[in-house]
C-alpha cells in the first residue's frame, strides 16, 4: 500500500497553512468524460475558484480509446496542490464526483494494473453468453439487479472478462475501486466502495437482497471489492497543521440528485436532461418489471443507500442531430432552435399529449425519425412537431416511474432552458406541477452537500434551486 506521508509530499498535496483571513471552503473535483473541473465552494455553496482541463484519451492493449488514467492522476494533483497552496482559501473538506461504470484496478502497491477501460468498449458476444447462461438469464438476471444487459456499461462485467481474459491480471487486484474511490483513494490511502456507483446498473448488486449478487462471490469477485459505505462518510487527511475531511466519492448521476434531495421532501420526479433524459423517482420502491427493463429503465441508489427508480431516453442526442438536419433544410445556424418562441396554436392534440401513450418506447429516435421535412411550412412548425414527438416519448418514458404520491416534476440540464420541451412536458403531466429547476454545478454541488455535516456548521442554503412554473394547456388548444 502506499506509504501516505511519502505519497502526499511526492503528490505535492503538502502545503502551507491558510492566512487567518482565508476563506473556509470545500474542493470538488468533479470528473466528467470530457471536461474536468475543480471547484472551490464557499460555505454557503457559492463557487469562490474553479479551474479545468480536457485531458486527450489513449488507448487500451486492444486499440480501444479510454481515458488516460496516468494523465488524470497528475491533473489532480497539480490542480490540487494549486488550490492547496492558495492562501485566500482554508480546504476544509473534499469530495469527488465522476462518470460511472469504470474501474480501476490496482495491486498491493497501489499501482494500476490495466489501462481505465472505457464503458463503451465492446463486451465478447461468447463470455456474455456464458454469463447469462450461468446465472439465470438475461431477464431473470436483470430483474433481480435492476441493470438492463448494457455491455460493459455493466461495470461489474468488465471485472468478470478480466478474470476469464487476463487471469495473471486479475490474481494481482487487490482492489478494484470505482473512479471516484480511486480518486479519493489517492488522496486518504483509504480503500471502499460507494453504494451510489455499485447500485447504478453495475450488474453487481441484488436489489432484493440488499447485498451482492451470488455471482460476485462465486467468481471470487467480492475479494477484489473494498468494504461498501454511505456517501456521507468521511475520512481525515491531513497535511501539516490542516485537517482535511474527505469523501469517499460519489457516481455523478447520483450526486445531482442530492440537492433536491435536501431541499424538496415531497414525492418528485427529477428529469435530467443532456444527452439521455433520465427520469429518476426517489419515490418509488416497487421493483422493476421485466417490461420497464426492456424499455430502458433501471435503479440508481441515493447516497443514503435507497434504491431511485429510473428511465432513460435518448432524447437530447436526437435533439442534436435533428436540429442539424433542420438547420441544412431551412438554410439557419444549428443553433436556430433557440430562438423559436413556444406557440401554441401549433399544437395539434392536447388530449393525446394528457393521455398514456401506451406504445414502446423508441429508445433511438423518436416518431419525427420518419416524417417527411418537405410537409412542413416553417422551422417553427416543424420544430413544434419534432417536439411534441419527443415529449410524446418522454411522457411513456417518465410513466414508468412515475407513482400517484408525486406532485411535482424538476426538469435540469439543457431542456429546462427550451419552452417549447418546457410548455409541451406540463401539458402532457397536468395532474402534477411541472418546472424548470437550475442549480448550476449540481453534481459538484451535490458531491458538496452529501457531507455538510463534516466541515460547516452553517445551515443548507435554501435557494441553491431556481425554480420556474409552466401550466397545462387548456384542453381547447389545438389546431
Amino acid at each position: 500500500m502506499f506509504n501516505r506521508n511519502k505519497f502526499i509530499y511526492d503528490s505535492g498535496f503538502s502545503y502551507s497553512p491558510s492566512g487567518a483571513g482565508s476563506i473556509p471552503v470545500i474542493a470538488i473535483f468533479d470528473i466528467g468524460k470530457t471536461n474536468k473541473k475543480l471547484f472551490l465552494f464557499d460555505e454557503q455553496y457559492q463557487v469562490v475558484f474553479e479551474t479545468s482541463t480536457t485531458l486527450p484519451e489513449t488507448v487500451d492493449e486492444d486499440g480501444d480509446a479510454c481515458e488516460d488514467i496516468a494523465a488524470l492522476t497528475a491533473w489532480i494533483k497539480d490542480a490540487g496542490l494549486q488550490v492547496l497552496n492558495n492562501t485566500a482559501f482554508s480546504i476544509k473538506a473534499m469530495n469527488f464526483s465522476t462518470y460511472g461504470a469504470s474501474f480501476v484496478y490496482v495491486n498491493e502497491e497501489g499501482k494500476a494494473l490495466t489501462p481505465l477501460y472505457n464503458y463503451l468498449k465492446p463486451f465478447p458476444p461468447t463470455l456474455k453468453e456464458k454469463f447469462y447462461s450461468d446465472y439465470g438469464g438475461e431477464e431473470n438476471f436483470s430483474v433481480v439487479t435492476a441493470s438492463p444487459v448494457l455491455g460493459s456499461l455493466n461495470s461489474g462485467m468488465q471485472l468478470y472478462r478480466l478474470k476469464y481474459e487476463q487471469p495473471e491480471i486479475f490474481k494481482q487486484i487487490k482492489y478494484a475501486l470505482h473512479l471516484p474511490q480511486y480518486i479519493s483513494y489517492l488522496i486518504t490511502n483509504n480503500t471502499c466502495s460507494d453504494i451510489t456507483s455499485i447500485g447504478c446498473h453495475t450488474n453487481l448488486w441484488n436489489f432484493q437482497t440488499n447485498h451482492y449478487h451470488d455471482w460476485v462471490i462465486n467468481e471470487g469477485v467480492a475479494e477484489k471489492l473494498a468494504p461498501v459505505l454511505e456517501g456521507t462518510t468521511t475520512v481525515s487527511f491531513k497535511s501539516n497543521a490542516n485537517e482535511i475531511q474527505c469523501g469517499i466519492g460519489l457516481h455523478d448521476s447520483s450526486a445531482a440528485l442530492i440537492p433536491y434531495l435536501i431541499n424538496f421532501h415531497e414525492p418528485f420526479v427529477l428529469i435530467s436532461t443532456g444527452t439521455w433524459c433520465i427520469s429518476l423517482n426517489p419515490f418509488n420502491n416497487v421493483p422493476l418489471t421485466a417490461h420497464e427493463l426492456q424499455n430502458d429503465c433501471l435503479c440508481y441508489m441515493s447516497y443514503h443507500a435507497k434504491p431511485v427508480k429510473a428511465s432513460r431516453l435518448f432524447a437530447g442526442y436526437e435533439h442534436e442531430e435533428t436540429v442539424k438536419k433542420f438547420a441544412a433544410h431551412f438554410n439557419v445556424e444549428a443553433g436556430y432552435y433557440k430562438t423559436v418562441l413556444f406557440d401554441a396554436s401549433l399544437i395539434k392534440s392536447v388530449e393525446q399529449l394528457q393521455q398514456n401513450y401506451n406504445v414502446a418506447v423508441g429508445i433511438n429516435v423518436s416518431a419525427f425519425a420518419s416524417r417527411d421535412l418537405n410537409a412542413f411550412n416553417s422551422y417553427k412548425e416543424a420544430y413544434h412537431q419534432f417536439m411534441y414527438d419527443i415529449i410524446m416519448q418522454q411522457k411513456t418514458s417518465t410513466s414508468f416511474i412515475l407513482n400517484k404520491e408525486v406532485t411535482r416534476i424538476f426538469v435540469d440540464g439543457g431542456f429546462s432552458k427550451n419552452a417549447v420541451y418546457m410548455n409541451l412536458l406540463a401539458t402532457a403531466f397536468p395532474e402534477v406541477e411541472v418546472f424548470a429547476a437550475s442549480i448550476p454545478q449540481s453534481t459538484a454541488r451535490g458531491a458538496a452537500l452529501a457531507i455538510h455535516n463534516a466541515w460547516n456548521n452553517k445551515p443548507v442554503p435554501s435557494d441553491l434551486i431556481e425554480l420556474k412554473y409552466f401550466k397545462p394547456l387548456p384542453q381547447a388548444v389545438t389546431a
